[in-house]
């Protein structure tokens, strides 16, 4: 692989010294873009674009080819691996992802077992075609959904309000979703591993439901299992760390816990201020995050009012990656995510100084 030209990601992730605060957004490969829908619309599906090694590239890069920010992440969703374990994945127009076979019985939960990673080959091969079409620009993000959110969706039969189904087995029969994570943990460390081989230089846990659990749950049922993965993790490739990022929405008041299960960092949703949030943890982690993504719907100068504030939160020096607190909104104007790149970059600089 060539030469990495801008580690400024991977340095403010491992809290070396850094020249200003690097940015990427969450969903920053997406339906706000129209180059996006150009390519979605030639791929057929959502699954044929992830499953298709040059469309998935080709939409990696596109928010490179617009910002200047400072990593990639693969183009991907975080129920491959669910799909890949025989459940059905398919995508409902106007519903989001459903599985034909949720795990809603004893016998299906008994044989749920950890896929063969080959039927993921196409995330490895899109990860590998992505390094090389990046050419050291900026790093590559590889990722997966947590045990706990994975679990949710597979469970439910695919997106919930009220998850009563897994809550339901988290109460009445824990050994039935402890079975169920045990084996995505499983499932999720060798597809991050297979990842990390293929070139991804960093990684993320998406624990994009583990804010909906009470805190005795949140620690039985998610944390234990994301600390379960990290273990067992290549933690370098290519002669360098490859940092691990948890992202709990909704988990600002775990920062404590979550501090000790090994990530390098952790990301912060819209709701926790950055600069508390340091105080509490960041002598253990690095911070990323937490601009809300719909103020992107506000004005020029609010948008960089409002980086501004982040910026100023957190303080001087490294340890923060900004992001938005959660994925980029589909309605999002592509010039107003611009802006606010362009404003992290300038802003931040005086916080770096020596």
């Amino acid at each position: 692989m060539p030469p990495l030209k801008n580690d400024t990601f991977l340095r403010a992730l491992l809290k070396e010294p850094v020249e200003y605060t690097p940015i990427w957004m969450m969903r920053q490969a997406g339906r706000y873009l129209p180059e996006y829908k150009a390519t979605r619309a030639r791929a057929g599906s959502f699954l044929d674009l992830c499953k298709n090694t040059e469309l998935a590239t080709e939409v990696t890069i596109q928010p490179l080819e617009r910002f200047d920010l400072d990593a990639a992440i693969l183009f991907s969703d975080i129920l491959t691996v669910p799909d890949a374990m025989g459940l059905g994945l398919y995508f409902a127009e106007g519903e989001g992802p459903k599985f034909e076979r949720a795990l809603q019985n004893e016998t299906a939960i008994r044989e749920l077992a950890v896929p063969d990673m080959g039927r993921l080959q196409y995330v490895f091969d899109a990860v590998t075609a992505i390094r090389r079409a990046l050419n050291g620009r900026v790093p590559l993000i590889g990722f997966s959904g947590s045990p706990f959110t994975l679990a949710c969706y597979m469970i439910e039969g695919g997106g919930s309000k009220e998850f009563r189904h897994v809550k339901s087995m988290m109460y009445a029969r824990p050994d039935l979703l402890h079975r169920i994570l045990d084996i995505n943990a499983q499932a999720v460390t060798g597809y991050l591993n297979a990842q990390i081989e293929a070139g991804a230089q960093a990684v993320q846990i998406f624990d994009t439901w583990g804010g909906v659990l009470s805190d005795a749950a949140f620690q039985t049922f998610s944390l234990r299992y994301m600390q379960q993965i990290i273990g067992g993790l290549k933690r370098e490739h290519e002669g360098r760390r490859v940092p691990v990022i948890v992202f709990t929405k909704g988990g600002g008041q775990w920062l404590e816990a979550m501090a000790t299960c090994g990530a390098d960092a952790l990301g912060l949703d819209w709701t926790c201020n950055i600069g508390q949030a340091r105080a509490r943890v960041g002598k253990h982690v690095a911070l990323q995050g937490n601009f809300d993504p719909f103020a992107l719907f506000g004005t020029p100068e609010a948008i960089r009012q409002e980086a501004a504030r982040i910026l100023a939160d957190y303080g001087n020096g490294s340890g923060h990656v900004f992001n938005l607190g959660h994925g980029i909104n589909q309605h999002t104007d592509p010039e107003h995510a611009k802006i606010l790149v362009d404003a992290v970059h300038e802003l931040s600089r005086p916080y770096h100084s020596t």
